[in-house]
């Protein structure tokens, strides 16, 4: 979801923002990028990614389940979190 939010995140602000360490991130990106759901391109010095929003889940559990629909509602629930702590007052 870090890289949805942020597909020009360095993989160390990547580990920082999920909390696990740089190599793992590393391994985790080259796994999705093998198996066809994160496509990573050169932007200068950076690298940009690219998600593959219409592949399915690999999964049985998941038939019929694409990307998007983890992604959306992740983002979406973030949203709504991000709202309701804007819309808190302190008196």
């Amino acid at each position: 979801m870090a890289i949805a939010r942020d597909p020009t995140a360095r993989l160390r602000t990547l580990a920082a923002t999920c909390q696990i360490t740089e190599r793992a991130v590393q391994a985790i990106v080259a796994d999705l990028e093998r198996a066809g759901y994160l496509h990573r391109q050169r932007a200068g010095r950076r690298n940009q990614y690219a998600l593959s929003l219409d592949r399915p889940f690999r999964h049985p559990a998941e038939d019929g389940l694409v990307v998007r629909d983890l992604v959306e509602l992740a983002l979406d629930r973030a949203a709504q979190s991000a709202t309701a702590s804007a819309s808190v007052t302190v008196s």
